[in-house]
């Protein structure tokens, strides 16, 4: 009960105050509460404002209110009547400036905003006057330019400080309820800057703005259809979004033949997204190619991040930006080089001219970046499946000359890179292997199965058996571990029947088996085989002078194997002697693989392919690999007698110099 009496005296002192304020007679009382009489548009939305932190304002030693000019008086500021009283001339001359700044222009307040030099700069100074809708979106634009201008570190904590301003909340509401009104330039630019400075989703707010321009979305320029575009490509998905969207999608394509800004057509690009129609891909396409000999450098790269969040890949259009960025490669920032290969890993766009530019420019300059940048780079193309041998090279060097800057994370993104690159530096390779392996000892005690598991894989690859990881690994709890889970599940399980086979087959105690476990897993050729098999049966003439789709230990198959003599005169027919071990017998194993199982450009096998490729040379094969898209590419006649010269010779790999064709 005491604290509702308190409560209530407080509220009769602020209604006292505030009346205080207005005038010295009683009239002022409703016009200052906009109740009853004469009603001022502009006292009541700001009457709003204050009411919706009155509860904060009752348990301030100073309130503040608003004067019949709407103006907000600043705490430690004086009411008009303490301004006036005797012996207060200095204080007399802060209320009458203040008064000054209430009736400003409009045009003054947007000239202040220009001179803001923060966020809260421009909050204070709307909030020193009440602001009309038009100067409320110009608060918030002038807020945000100055937010984006900070360092990155310092705008998590002054993203919190601006929304917790009393400016922000004035500036939103005024928004809110005179969103209807806006301009449409205002509305679009209002909808940027609060979605940018954090202002959730699912607020009124937002969702009233979203509204809005799905009724004036027809009534918008390109300019304001690019701003929205942005905004759009930033929210999740909700019922108001999905609208807007399929309607922005109409009405662009409406437009398209008419845009022929760059930037425009970019936002635009990634705000229709995957789920696009192809027709209006190539709309979008169509339209930027007319365009397209304008291109920047800062245009180029942002091409390229838009085709991905579209999910087209235009190869004329990639070509172009690439030629771009080879000419202007010295000023691509070094963030934006590793998100344009992202961009052609997942457009799968191959071009090696453009990969090779990058390594290079990064090799050429390795003394000014920062191992951890190098390491990202590295991944990157190990995503491509591009090896840049010199940088690789280098940054090896770099870790055996100190390796204490490696924390578990950047280690285990080395040991994939080399691995699936199947690299290891000339010269230095052990050194190199016992650096990492050493690393990956210190974090024994803490690492998790997962990370252990994907460390031992990798140097299994390579080749090398870290045993104390192992021994570590293949413990019961650890084993369980890694099979219990149902994320990433079939990775796993290949990763572990690798390292197995890697610990049986690479040991040096390794024998070659006298009996091979192997049998036919099928009887229909799969279609990447159907070609092969029909050059063999008319090169051979006998379906039993080959096995096809043969299964071996640890799960290892090859797609067709035949038995030659020891001086690969003839080839031998399969007998049930066959699976003894007899050495005037060899055993051609011949693996289909595609292009991916290379690194890009060379006949270089990525990891999987090498390890498998040393494995089955351990079981006595001789493996032939066999890029299968070229092999398709051949006709009847050429895949019989490509197929002979890999039978009756030596030559393991089918191409001694391939020159893969990327996109260019």
């Amino acid at each position: 009960m005491n604290n509702k009496m308190s409560y209530l005296l407080k509220t009769v002192r602020c209604m006292h105050r505030c009346c205080a304020v207005r005038a010295p007679s009683s009239s002022a009382t409703p016009r200052a509460l906009g109740i009853g009489g004469y009603k001022d548009p502009m006292e009541k939305a700001n009457f709003r404002i204050f009411s919706f932190n009155i509860f904060h304002c009752l348990h301030e030693p100073s309130p503040r209110f608003l004067s019949q000019k709407a103006s907000v008086f600043i705490p430690g500021t004086k009411t008009q009547q303490e301004a006036a009283a005797p012996g207060n001339c200095a204080e007399a001359a802060a209320g009458s400036r203040d008064a000054q700044r209430a009736a400003e222009p409009g045009e003054l307040f947007v000239s202040r905003l220009q001179s803001c030099a923060c966020p809260r700069d421009a909050l204070e100074l709307a909030s020193e006057r009440a602001v009309s809708a038009r100067h409320a979106a110009h608060g918030l634009g002038a807020v945000w330019r100055l937010f984006r201008g900070l360092p990155e570190e310092q705008r998590r904590h002054e993203k919190r400080l601006i929304l917790e301003h009393r400016g922000f909340v004035g500036l939103c509401q005024q928004l809110l309820r005179a969103a209807r009104r806006l301009a449409r330039g205002d509305l679009v630019f209002s909808l940027h800057a609060v979605v940018s400075l954090g202002v959730p989703q699912n607020t009124l707010l937002v969702q009233t703005l979203l509204r809005v321009c799905q009724e004036k979305l027809n009534q918008l320029d390109n300019r304001c259809i690019s701003v929205l575009a942005t905004v759009l490509t930033g929210l999740d998905k909700d019922k108001n979004v999905s609208a807007l969207q399929a309607g922005l999608r109409l009405l662009v394509e409406q437009r398209i033949p008419h845009i022929r800004d760059i930037f425009i057509l970019q936002n635009l690009m990634r705000c229709m997204g995957k789920d696009a129609p192809v027709s209006l891909k190539k709309k979008l396409e169509k339209a930027v190619l007319k365009e397209v000999d304008d291109l920047t450098l800062l245009n180029a790269q942002r091409v390229f991040f838009a085709l991905a969040a579209m999910n087209y890949c235009s190869i004329p259009i990639l070509n172009a930006c690439s030629e771009k960025i080879l000419e202007n490669i010295r000023d691509a920032p070094f963030r934006q080089l590793i998100l344009i290969l992202e961009a052609c890993r997942d457009l799968q766009y191959r071009n090696i001219k453009l990969f090779s530019a990058v390594a290079n420019y990064v090799t050429s300059t390795a003394c000014l970046w920062d191992r951890r940048q190098i390491i990202l780079l590295l991944s990157a193309f190990a995503m491509l499946g591009f090896q840049p041998t010199e940088l690789m090279d280098i940054f090896a060097e770099k870790v055996t000359e100190d390796p204490e800057f490696l924390n578990l994370k950047y280690l285990l993104i080395i040991l994939r890179v080399y691995s699936q690159l199947n690299y290891v530096p000339r010269g230095q390779k052990q050194l190199f292997i016992e650096t990492l392996h050493s690393c990956l000892n210190k974090y024994l005690p803490s690492i998790s199965s997962t990370e252990l598991l994907k460390a031992v894989y990798s140097l299994c690859i390579l080749g090398y058996l870290p045993h104390p990881a192992l021994d570590q690994l293949l413990q019961k709890e650890n084993l369980d571990e890694l099979q219990s889970g149902d994320l990433y599940k079939d990775q796993k399980e290949m990763m572990l029947q690798c390292v197995k086979a890697c610990v049986e087959l690479d040991s040096p105690t390794f024998t070659k088996p006298e009996l091979e476990l192997a049998e036919d897993c099928s009887s229909l050729a799969p279609d990447k085989r159907r070609k092969a098999r029909e050059a063999l049966l008319e090169l051979l003439g006998d379906e039993n002078m080959f096995r096809e789709n043969v299964q071996l230990l640890h799960k290892y198959h090859i797609d067709f194997e035949i038995r030659v003599d020891s001086e690969r005169k003839k080839v031998l027919p399969r007998t049930a002697t066959d699976d003894h071990a007899d050495s005037s017998v060899e055993r051609l194993a011949f693996l289909f693989v595609p292009l991916s199982a290379f690194c890009m450009g060379t006949t270089h096998p990525q990891g999987k392919l090498a390890v498998k490729k040393r494995h089955l040379t351990k079981l006595g094969y001789e493996v032939i690999v066999v890029m299968n898209k070229k092999f398709q590419e051949m006709t009847n006649e050429d895949a019989v007698e490509f197929l002979k010269g890999k039978i009756y010779s030596r030559s393991a790999f089918p191409f001694s110099e391939v020159n893969v064709q990327s996109n260019n």
